[in-house]
């Protein structure tokens, strides 16, 4: 049976308030072959880290007769504070720990909801002077004002968020063939920050009518079927769409496995679903409207606009829905994204892929379940609210459980840019002419293998369900997604890039130690201080012990010995297998 709907407006992102529902684990197979894997993750070289207790929430008020409320929970250690601050942040300081200890993880959330945004990437490249004709074909500023608000903006939250979801909703600049390239991604990313804390409904809207992703998944000028000729719409954004960015391969029980039918599992849709659902994104182009060519900057930070004599007027049927015909491009937009955000599989697809961006690679189906119940009801009616699936993440059980960190199948690898990014942070790296000259840093061999918005393929830098091959993860089952980019050249690229980032910076991104400098007599103080603030504690004392005795062959007896210590000691702990495994 399918649902006809009329062209009649549909509310976006409201519905009856209702009881939480279970929620969903999501199937993370591609076409590339991986798929869902159970819950655990293995990193073998990871050992325990400090333990305590929950950190920081508030006790409601008792009502009338009820037995009094539990006490509140203490306030989180420096150990708690530092392992929540890798999960929520980009990198923190000694300074950051010290202040989430003197509050609470919920009050810090929602501290960073109403944090103001710095200023946007599109107004930052104007105001910087990159819209000129010089730069017309290239992508000049745009790795600048990337790492201008990774590296720099005083709301750590929404860029780990705004990191995840270019990760999840990819638009990379690599298949991004226009003019004002560095426009257009950052147009992309000013929407991405705008509805990281937003609802996830508007940010579809958005980025399907982004010029960025209308280039990239090639469905700027689009046109309806020809029978004269055979053409049919492309596909491309319809497929990934449903696949990548909302739904999945696979139809999913309400705890996010598979839903099986004797012994099988069920796909989420079909061809005949992406060749009717292409039908909608047909007449969608630049709005040039105003402008003479050559056509300024402007026209790649405009939504696209429809052009009607090209957009499909038949019918359009897809995932048990039907868009009456002669339905105008914009409705047809809106009708097909809003079947797409009541679909079922959304809540644990996009629950799932942002635990994994935040907290652990393979996440209990129970974890899961809670974290999409927060997505799909946030306890007024409302679905698709990012703060509430943030919260629900961020606060759980699974994720502050301080035992975890002794359980070997709990965690997540940082991947290399999150490291780059956590050095950057924990040690005020600025830079000097406010350009943040860092580039791209895609090169394994002699820099990390990553670098933001360049993703090589719509599969992101690693798929969500990558399994490395004859490993003992594959053999249990659990998968690892950073490992994905793990090469023998990038781990040693790697290491060699932060040794020299560390000593001297790079461009004109330099970090200062003054912390570091105070503790340089002392070695084991100086590993402490390190494995605080980078990996939570997380280092054990035979790694301690063997990084301490390489640091003590380091004289200190003047500026040059004190600063060669503290840049050795910041890179062995971030060359640890203990801090690139966060647990």
């Amino acid at each position: 049976m399918t649902t006809r709907l009329a062209t009649a407006p549909l509310p976006d992102t409201t519905e009856a308030p209702q009881p939480a529902a279970p929620a969903f684990h999501t199937a993370t197979a591609d076409r590339r072959g991986a798929g869902w894997l159970a819950p655990g993750f293995a990193v073998a070289a990871t050992l325990a880290a400090c333990g305590g207790g929950g950190g920081g929430g508030d006790s409601p008020a008792p009502s009338p007769g009820s037995p009094p409320p539990p006490p509140p929970a203490p306030p989180p250690s420096a150990t708690e504070a530092s392992r929540f601050l890798a999960q929520a942040t980009l990198g923190a300081s000694k300074a950051d720990i010290t202040a989430l200890q003197a509050s609470s993880f919920s009050a810090w959330i929602e501290g960073q909801f109403n944090a103001p945004a710095s200023q946007g990437h599109v107004d930052w490249l104007v105001a910087n002077g990159y819209n000129v004709e010089a730069n017309r074909n290239n992508i000049t500023g745009m790795d600048n004002t990337i790492w201008r608000k990774l590296i720099g903006s005083n709301d750590p939250l929404r860029q780990r968020v705004v990191l995840a979801l270019s990760e999840i909703c990819v638009a990379s600049v690599l298949g991004i063939n226009a003019a004002w390239r560095q426009f257009a991604v950052g147009n992309y990313l000013d929407i991405l920050e705008a509805n990281a804390f937003g609802n996830y409904r508007t940010l579809l809207q958005q980025i399907s009518t982004s010029p960025a992703m209308g280039y990239y998944l090639t469905f700027r000028g689009n046109a309806k079927a020809n029978a004269g000729t055979g053409s049919q719409p492309d596909e491309n954004y319809a497929r990934e769409l449903m696949q990548l960015f909302t739904l999945g391969l696979l139809q999913l029980n309400p705890d996010g496995t598979p839903k099986l039918t004797g012994g099988a599992t069920a796909e989420t849709y079909g061809p005949a679903d992406v060749s009717g659902l292409a039908r909608v994104f047909t007449g969608w182009d630049l709005d040039t409207s105003g402008f003479t060519s050559p056509f300024p900057s402007d026209v790649m930070v405009r939504p696209m606009a429809q052009v009607a004599s090209r957009h499909e007027p038949g019918t359009k049927t897809f995932l048990g829905t039907t868009i009456a015909a002669n339905t105008n491009g914009a409705d047809s937009l809106r009708l097909a994204l809003d079947a797409i955000f009541a679909h079922p599989n959304l809540p644990p697809f996009v629950a799932r892929q942002m635990i994994q961006r935040l907290v652990t690679s393979n996440p209990s189906p129970a974890y899961v379940a809670r974290a999409a119940a927060a997505f799909t009801n946030n306890g007024s009616g409302v679905r698709g609210d990012m703060k509430a699936l943030l919260r629900a993440i961020l606060l759980d059980s699974e994720a502050r459980d301080m035992g975890n960190v002794n359980v070997a199948s709990f965690g997540k690898l940082r991947e290399p840019v999150v490291r780059f990014l956590n050095w950057a942070r924990a040690f005020g790296a600025t830079s000097t002419s406010n350009t943040y000259t860092v580039g791209d840093l895609s090169d394994p061999a002699s820099r990390l293998g990553q670098s933001p918005m360049r993703s090589p393929s719509v599969f992101n830098f690693f798929r969500p369900g990558y399994v490395p091959p004859t490993s003992a993860l594959a053999t249990q089952g659990l998968a690892a997604p950073e490992l994905q980019i793990a090469t023998e050249s990038s781990v040693a690229g790697y290491v060699n890039f932060m040794q020299r980032t560390v000593n001297n910076g790079i461009g004109d991104v330099k970090a200062t130690y003054p912390q570091l400098l105070a503790l340089v007599n002392d070695s084991a103080a100086l590993l402490a201080e390190l494995n605080l603030v980078l990996a939570a504690n997380q280092l054990s004392a035979a790694t301690l012990s063997a990084l301490k005795t390489a640091l003590d062959t380091i004289a200190v007896a003047n500026d040059t010995g004190k600063n060669n210590r503290v840049y050795a000691a910041v890179l062995l702990v971030l060359a640890a297998p203990e801090y690139i495994a966060q647990k």
